[in-house]
């Protein structure tokens, strides 16, 4: 027997992102994905919205993308995610290379920071509803030795592809010493208050 999916859209839901993590977690939780890139030139939108504190920041780029693609498929529900790193006001981005990565392991080392993970999701072309979850990471001091070690076993295209140059759920565990927030959360997507939207609005079985 053939076990009943908790999705009842008569589409999958489409994700306005090619990040392979945020479809995992989503096929995790049962829900049919399908992905679109949105395009989106995220240091335009940044630049727009100077001034913003790092959550809202993060919320803005999510509806910047769920409405690139939600406007090319009015009749589908459409989810856009986006995370940002924030070091008391600095918004962190990808590192461009491996010594770039260093730096920002450098001055996040003995610190404290901010992962804001923000959804956004749109219906008929406009955004029905949005949120942000923030998650707190405590990076245990790190000399430069240990840093160049980190960065050569992860390897520069690892430490290229995330924020802040390290995946959590991979070699950058070894980097923290307290992480607080919902493991969702600090993947780039929160799916507690995601689910409980799709669920209040009748998208899911239960």
């Amino acid at each position: 027997m053939t076990p009943l999916s908790p999705w009842l859209g008569p589409k999958p839901l489409l994700l306005a992102s090619t990040s392979p993590t945020r479809r995992a977690l989503l096929e995790g939780a049962g829900l049919p994905v399908e992905t679109e890139a949105p395009e989106v030139d995220e240091r335009a939108v940044e630049a727009a919205s100077a001034g913003l504190a790092p959550a809202d920041l993060a919320r803005r780029l999510a509806e910047a993308k769920v409405l690139a693609v939600a406007r090319r498929h009015p009749d589908r529900l459409v989810l856009g995610a986006d995370q940002v790193l924030a070091l008391g006001a600095t918004v962190f981005h990808k590192p461009a290379d491996a010594d770039a990565a260093r730096d920002q392991i450098a001055r996040l080392a003995g610190r404290t920071h901010q992962l804001h993970a923000a959804y956004a999701l749109a219906h008929g072309g406009a955004v029905v509803a949005a949120g942000v979850e923030t998650a707190s990471l405590t990076v245990r001091p790190l000399d430069e030795r240990q840093i160049a070690a980190y960065v050569t076993c992860a390897g520069e295209a690892r430490v290229r592809a995330s924020v802040g140059g390290y995946q959590l759920e991979g070699l950058g565990i070894h980097l923290f010493e307290a992480v607080a927030g919902e493991h969702s959360t600090i993947l780039g997507l929160p799916l507690l208050p995601l689910l409980a939207h799709l669920r209040a609005d009748g998208w899911l079985r239960f």
